[in-house]
Protein backbone atom coordinates (compact mmCIF):
# COMPACT_ATOMS: atom_id res chain seq x y z
CA UNK A 1 0.00 0.00 0.00
CA UNK A 2 1.48 3.13 -0.78
CA UNK A 3 0.05 6.43 1.46
CA UNK A 4 0.39 10.39 0.97
CA UNK A 5 0.45 11.84 4.79
CA UNK A 6 -0.71 15.61 4.36
CA UNK A 7 -0.20 18.20 7.05
CA UNK A 8 -1.61 21.60 7.35
CA UNK A 9 1.47 23.44 8.42
CA UNK A 10 -0.08 26.67 9.81
CA UNK A 11 0.51 25.64 13.56
CA UNK A 12 2.88 23.79 15.27
CA UNK A 13 0.46 20.43 16.71
CA UNK A 14 -0.10 19.50 13.18
CA UNK A 15 3.79 18.67 12.88
CA UNK A 16 5.03 17.65 16.23
CA UNK A 17 1.79 15.25 15.51
CA UNK A 18 3.19 14.00 12.26
CA UNK A 19 7.01 13.46 13.96
CA UNK A 20 5.44 10.72 15.46
CA UNK A 21 2.79 8.95 13.39
CA UNK A 22 5.21 9.49 9.60
CA UNK A 23 7.94 7.24 11.43
CA UNK A 24 5.69 4.37 12.44
CA UNK A 25 3.18 4.80 9.37
CA UNK A 26 6.58 4.01 6.79
CA UNK A 27 7.32 0.75 8.89
CA UNK A 28 3.97 -0.59 7.34
CA UNK A 29 3.95 0.95 3.83
CA UNK A 30 5.60 3.42 1.48
CA UNK A 31 4.65 6.83 2.79
CA UNK A 32 5.35 9.85 1.51
CA UNK A 33 4.76 13.42 2.97
CA UNK A 34 2.91 16.45 1.60
CA UNK A 35 2.91 19.84 3.67
CA UNK A 36 1.11 23.04 2.69
CA UNK A 37 0.84 26.49 4.52
CA UNK A 38 3.17 29.24 5.02
CA UNK A 39 3.51 29.90 8.91
CA UNK A 40 4.75 27.17 10.80
CA UNK A 41 8.55 26.58 12.90
CA UNK A 42 8.59 23.58 13.47
CA UNK A 43 11.24 21.18 11.31
CA UNK A 44 10.60 17.41 10.46
CA UNK A 45 12.90 14.75 10.94
CA UNK A 46 12.10 12.89 7.79
CA UNK A 47 12.17 13.91 4.14
CA UNK A 48 8.83 15.79 3.08
CA UNK A 49 8.11 14.87 -0.75
CA UNK A 50 5.67 18.36 -1.71
CA UNK A 51 5.89 21.30 -0.19
CA UNK A 52 2.96 23.13 -1.39
CA UNK A 53 1.49 26.62 -0.68
CA UNK A 54 -1.48 25.73 -0.13
CA UNK A 55 -4.46 27.69 1.82
CA UNK A 56 -3.50 28.34 5.26
CA UNK A 57 -4.64 31.36 7.77
CA UNK A 58 -2.54 34.22 8.56
CA UNK A 59 -2.05 35.13 12.19
CA UNK A 60 -2.75 38.49 13.30
CA UNK A 61 -1.35 41.36 16.01
CA UNK A 62 -4.41 41.62 18.08
CA UNK A 63 -5.75 38.03 18.84
CA UNK A 64 -6.74 36.35 15.71
CA UNK A 65 -6.71 35.36 12.37
CA UNK A 66 -6.26 38.47 9.95
CA UNK A 67 -8.51 37.77 7.71
CA UNK A 68 -8.04 40.70 4.99
CA UNK A 69 -3.92 39.33 4.98
CA UNK A 70 -5.35 35.41 4.80
CA UNK A 71 -7.45 36.97 1.51
CA UNK A 72 -4.52 38.71 -0.03
CA UNK A 73 -2.05 35.54 0.13
CA UNK A 74 -4.89 33.35 -0.55
CA UNK A 75 -3.48 32.83 -4.19
CA UNK A 76 -6.89 30.64 -4.93
CA UNK A 77 -5.78 29.75 -8.75
CA UNK A 78 -2.45 28.54 -7.79
CA UNK A 79 -4.32 26.78 -5.19
CA UNK A 80 -6.39 25.13 -7.66
CA UNK A 81 -3.69 24.33 -10.18
CA UNK A 82 -1.93 22.41 -6.75
CA UNK A 83 -4.98 20.63 -6.64
CA UNK A 84 -4.35 19.36 -10.58
CA UNK A 85 -1.45 18.77 -10.52
CA UNK A 86 -0.35 17.06 -7.37
CA UNK A 87 -0.20 12.90 -8.86
CA UNK A 88 -2.61 11.62 -5.93
CA UNK A 89 -3.27 8.49 -8.53
CA UNK A 90 0.14 7.23 -7.13
CA UNK A 91 -1.28 6.37 -4.27
CA UNK A 92 -3.96 4.43 -2.20
CA UNK A 93 -4.89 6.02 0.53
CA UNK A 94 -4.08 9.80 1.80
CA UNK A 95 -4.42 10.01 5.48
CA UNK A 96 -4.94 14.23 6.04
CA UNK A 97 -4.03 16.32 8.80
CA UNK A 98 -6.21 19.12 8.62
CA UNK A 99 -4.44 19.31 4.83
CA UNK A 100 -6.91 20.75 1.72
CA UNK A 101 -5.07 20.15 -1.36
CA UNK A 102 -4.68 16.52 -0.75
CA UNK A 103 -7.95 16.06 0.04
CA UNK A 104 -9.20 17.71 -2.92
CA UNK A 105 -7.29 16.34 -5.50
CA UNK A 106 -8.07 12.67 -4.06
CA UNK A 107 -11.57 13.07 -3.99
CA UNK A 108 -11.37 14.43 -7.70
CA UNK A 109 -9.83 10.82 -8.14
CA UNK A 110 -11.62 8.95 -5.97
CA UNK A 111 -8.91 7.78 -3.67
CA UNK A 112 -9.98 7.36 -0.22
CA UNK A 113 -9.19 9.86 2.46
CA UNK A 114 -8.72 9.28 6.08
CA UNK A 115 -9.14 12.49 8.60
CA UNK A 116 -6.48 12.80 11.64
CA UNK A 117 -6.65 15.82 13.22
CA UNK A 118 -8.34 18.18 16.09
CA UNK A 119 -9.88 19.78 13.68
CA UNK A 120 -12.04 16.05 13.37
CA UNK A 121 -12.67 16.22 16.99
CA UNK A 122 -14.14 19.33 17.23
CA UNK A 123 -17.95 19.29 15.46
CA UNK A 124 -17.78 15.17 16.76
CA UNK A 125 -20.65 13.75 18.40
CA UNK A 126 -20.70 14.47 22.68
CA UNK A 127 -17.60 17.41 22.14
CA UNK A 128 -18.24 20.60 23.80
CA UNK A 129 -19.34 23.82 21.21
CA UNK A 130 -19.03 26.76 21.10
CA UNK A 131 -21.86 29.09 22.66
CA UNK A 132 -21.77 31.88 20.19
CA UNK A 133 -23.48 30.91 16.62
CA UNK A 134 -20.24 31.17 13.84
CA UNK A 135 -21.83 29.78 11.00
CA UNK A 136 -19.21 30.90 8.74
CA UNK A 137 -16.50 29.44 11.31
CA UNK A 138 -18.70 25.98 11.71
CA UNK A 139 -18.52 25.96 7.94
CA UNK A 140 -14.80 26.52 7.17
CA UNK A 141 -14.03 23.61 9.67
CA UNK A 142 -16.55 21.44 7.81
CA UNK A 143 -15.48 22.02 4.31
CA UNK A 144 -11.76 22.72 4.67
CA UNK A 145 -10.30 19.51 4.14
CA UNK A 146 -13.36 16.89 3.03
CA UNK A 147 -12.18 13.45 3.93
CA UNK A 148 -14.43 10.29 3.71
CA UNK A 149 -14.01 8.95 7.48
CA UNK A 150 -12.05 10.84 10.50
CA UNK A 151 -10.08 10.18 13.33
CA UNK A 152 -10.06 12.96 15.85
CA UNK A 153 -7.86 14.27 19.18
CA UNK A 154 -9.64 15.93 21.84
CA UNK A 155 -8.51 16.81 25.12
CA UNK A 156 -10.83 13.94 26.53
CA UNK A 157 -12.26 10.99 24.47
CA UNK A 158 -15.81 12.51 23.62
CA UNK A 159 -16.06 9.05 21.47
CA UNK A 160 -14.71 6.31 20.54
CA UNK A 161 -13.39 8.26 17.49
CA UNK A 162 -11.77 10.67 19.51
CA UNK A 163 -8.14 9.68 20.55
CA UNK A 164 -6.57 12.09 23.47
CA UNK A 165 -3.49 13.78 22.47
CA UNK A 166 -0.39 12.40 20.44
CA UNK A 167 2.60 13.68 22.66
CA UNK A 168 6.12 13.78 21.32
CA UNK A 169 8.59 11.52 22.61
CA UNK A 170 10.26 14.22 23.13
CA UNK A 171 8.02 15.04 25.66
CA UNK A 172 7.38 11.85 27.41
CA UNK A 173 10.60 11.13 28.11
CA UNK A 174 11.70 14.98 29.07
CA UNK A 175 12.84 16.08 32.68
CA UNK A 176 10.39 18.53 33.86
CA UNK A 177 11.34 20.86 36.09
CA UNK A 178 10.42 24.31 37.58
CA UNK A 179 12.31 27.32 37.41
CA UNK A 180 9.90 30.13 38.81
CA UNK A 181 9.61 31.59 35.46
CA UNK A 182 6.38 31.87 32.75
CA UNK A 183 6.62 30.89 29.35
CA UNK A 184 3.84 32.97 26.75
CA UNK A 185 3.46 31.82 23.36
CA UNK A 186 1.11 33.70 21.50
CA UNK A 187 1.33 33.96 17.95
CA UNK A 188 -1.41 35.92 17.40
CA UNK A 189 -0.32 39.10 18.99
CA UNK A 190 2.74 40.94 18.74
CA UNK A 191 5.24 42.08 21.20
CA UNK A 192 3.91 45.41 21.95
CA UNK A 193 0.18 44.15 23.22
CA UNK A 194 1.99 41.36 25.18
CA UNK A 195 5.14 43.38 26.57
CA UNK A 196 2.38 45.86 27.95
CA UNK A 197 0.42 43.50 30.03
CA UNK A 198 3.53 41.46 31.37
CA UNK A 199 5.50 43.97 32.45
CA UNK A 200 2.75 45.36 34.14
CA UNK A 201 3.08 42.31 35.95
CA UNK A 202 6.25 42.87 37.88
CA UNK A 203 6.61 39.99 40.36
CA UNK A 204 7.42 37.45 37.48
CA UNK A 205 10.19 36.74 35.16
CA UNK A 206 8.51 36.35 31.63
CA UNK A 207 9.67 34.25 28.84
CA UNK A 208 8.06 35.60 25.48
CA UNK A 209 8.46 33.37 22.24
CA UNK A 210 7.20 35.74 19.10
CA UNK A 211 6.73 35.29 15.38
CA UNK A 212 7.44 38.82 15.16
CA UNK A 213 11.28 38.65 16.35
CA UNK A 214 14.63 37.24 14.51
CA UNK A 215 16.85 38.13 17.71
CA UNK A 216 16.52 37.46 21.65
CA UNK A 217 15.92 40.97 23.53
CA UNK A 218 15.31 41.95 27.23
CA UNK A 219 12.78 44.22 28.39
CA UNK A 220 11.83 44.79 32.15
CA UNK A 221 11.24 41.48 33.35
CA UNK A 222 10.60 40.36 30.35
CA UNK A 223 12.52 38.27 27.90
CA UNK A 224 11.84 37.64 24.08
CA UNK A 225 13.02 34.81 21.96
CA UNK A 226 12.46 33.98 18.25
CA UNK A 227 10.59 31.35 17.41
CA UNK A 228 13.00 28.31 17.57
CA UNK A 229 12.40 24.62 19.21
CA UNK A 230 15.18 24.00 21.55
CA UNK A 231 14.88 27.52 23.19
CA UNK A 232 10.86 27.01 23.58
CA UNK A 233 11.36 23.19 25.00
CA UNK A 234 13.87 24.71 27.58
CA UNK A 235 11.73 27.35 28.71
CA UNK A 236 8.54 25.04 28.34
CA UNK A 237 9.80 22.47 30.47
CA UNK A 238 11.44 24.34 33.66
CA UNK A 239 8.47 26.66 33.52
CA UNK A 240 6.14 26.70 36.10
CA UNK A 241 3.10 28.09 33.57
CA UNK A 242 2.08 28.90 30.19
CA UNK A 243 -0.06 31.41 28.58
CA UNK A 244 -0.47 30.04 25.10
CA UNK A 245 -3.77 30.27 22.59
CA UNK A 246 -6.23 27.43 22.60
CA UNK A 247 -4.79 25.26 19.87
CA UNK A 248 -4.36 22.40 20.40
CA UNK A 249 -0.44 21.23 20.59
CA UNK A 250 0.72 23.45 22.99
CA UNK A 251 -1.68 23.13 25.57
CA UNK A 252 -1.97 19.10 25.57
CA UNK A 253 1.45 18.89 26.04
CA UNK A 254 1.05 21.71 28.82
CA UNK A 255 -1.66 19.42 30.40
CA UNK A 256 0.93 16.12 29.77
CA UNK A 257 3.24 17.88 31.56
CA UNK A 258 1.21 18.86 34.62
CA UNK A 259 2.05 22.84 34.11
CA UNK A 260 -0.83 25.12 34.70
CA UNK A 261 -2.07 26.48 31.93
CA UNK A 262 -4.35 29.73 30.94
CA UNK A 263 -5.50 30.00 26.77
CA UNK A 264 -6.15 32.94 25.32
CA UNK A 265 -8.40 31.51 22.52
CA UNK A 266 -8.10 33.60 18.77
CA UNK A 267 -10.84 35.38 17.51
CA UNK A 268 -12.30 34.40 14.14
CA UNK A 269 -11.35 30.47 15.22
CA UNK A 270 -14.05 28.64 16.00
CA UNK A 271 -11.50 25.44 16.14
CA UNK A 272 -9.98 27.36 19.28
CA UNK A 273 -13.26 28.92 20.88
CA UNK A 274 -14.40 25.07 21.22
CA UNK A 275 -10.80 23.98 22.41
CA UNK A 276 -11.42 26.94 24.51
CA UNK A 277 -14.53 25.72 26.31
CA UNK A 278 -13.24 22.25 26.60
CA UNK A 279 -10.37 23.15 28.58
CA UNK A 280 -12.86 25.34 31.00
CA UNK A 281 -15.00 22.64 31.48
CA UNK A 282 -11.60 20.65 32.10
CA UNK A 283 -10.40 23.45 34.82
CA UNK A 284 -8.25 25.21 33.19
CA UNK A 285 -7.99 29.00 32.97
CA UNK A 286 -9.54 30.97 30.15
CA UNK A 287 -9.62 34.65 29.20
CA UNK A 288 -10.75 36.54 26.08
CA UNK A 289 -7.82 38.62 25.29
CA UNK A 290 -5.10 40.70 26.68
CA UNK A 291 -6.71 43.62 27.40
CA UNK A 292 -6.10 45.18 31.05
CA UNK A 293 -9.28 43.99 32.48
CA UNK A 294 -7.92 40.47 32.27
CA UNK A 295 -4.75 41.41 34.48
CA UNK A 296 -6.18 40.16 37.69
CA UNK A 297 -7.07 36.95 35.92
CA UNK A 298 -3.70 36.73 35.47
CA UNK A 299 -2.27 38.07 38.53
CA UNK A 300 -4.42 34.95 40.31
CA UNK A 301 -3.81 32.16 38.13
CA UNK A 302 0.27 32.95 38.71
CA UNK A 303 -0.88 32.07 42.60
CA UNK A 304 -2.29 29.34 42.10
CA UNK A 305 -1.15 25.83 41.36
CA UNK A 306 -4.22 25.19 38.76
CA UNK A 307 -2.69 21.56 37.36
CA UNK A 308 -5.16 19.43 36.27
CA UNK A 309 -4.83 15.82 36.29
CA UNK A 310 -5.15 13.97 32.56
CA UNK A 311 -4.37 10.47 30.99
CA UNK A 312 -2.67 10.63 28.14
CA UNK A 313 -1.31 7.08 26.87
CA UNK A 314 0.90 6.21 23.84
CA UNK A 315 -1.48 5.17 21.72
CA UNK A 316 0.09 5.82 18.00
CA UNK A 317 0.46 2.64 17.44
CA UNK A 318 -3.08 1.59 17.94
CA UNK A 319 -4.43 4.69 16.06
CA UNK A 320 -2.19 3.45 12.67
CA UNK A 321 -3.62 0.24 13.26
CA UNK A 322 -6.91 1.49 13.34
CA UNK A 323 -6.10 3.40 10.07
CA UNK A 324 -4.89 0.46 8.26
CA UNK A 325 -8.32 -1.39 9.06
CA UNK A 326 -10.79 1.35 8.05
CA UNK A 327 -8.83 1.56 4.63
CA UNK A 328 -9.56 -2.53 4.13
CA UNK A 329 -12.95 -2.48 5.67
CA UNK A 330 -14.37 1.16 5.01
CA UNK A 331 -13.12 1.48 1.37
CA UNK A 332 -14.69 -1.88 -0.44
CA UNK A 333 -12.50 -1.86 -3.93
CA UNK A 334 -8.98 -3.94 -3.49
CA UNK A 335 -6.19 -1.39 -3.62
CA UNK A 336 -4.74 -2.55 -6.72
CA UNK A 337 -8.32 -1.87 -8.43
CA UNK A 338 -8.44 1.59 -6.60
CA UNK A 339 -4.91 2.26 -8.13
CA UNK A 340 -5.56 1.04 -11.67
CA UNK A 341 -9.27 3.39 -11.69
CA UNK A 342 -7.81 6.16 -10.14
CA UNK A 343 -4.99 6.14 -13.14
Amino acid sequence: MKILYAIQGTGNGHMSRAMEIVPLLKKRAHTDVLISGIQTELSLPFDVNYRLYGMGFVFGKKGGVDLIETYKKSRLINFKKEIRDLPVEKYDLVISDFEPVSCRAAKRLGIPVIGLSNQAAVLASGAPQAKNIDPVGRYILKNYAPVDFSFGFHFQRYNKDIYTPIIRKQIRTAEISNNGHFTVYLPAFDDERILRRLTALKNAEWHVFSKHTKKTYQFNNVKVYPIQNELFMESFLSCSGIITGAGFGTPGEALFLGKKLIVVPMKNQFEQQCNAIALKNMGVSVIGSLKKKHLPAIENWMGEENKIAVNYPDETEKIIDEIIKARQSRFLRPIQNQRNIAS
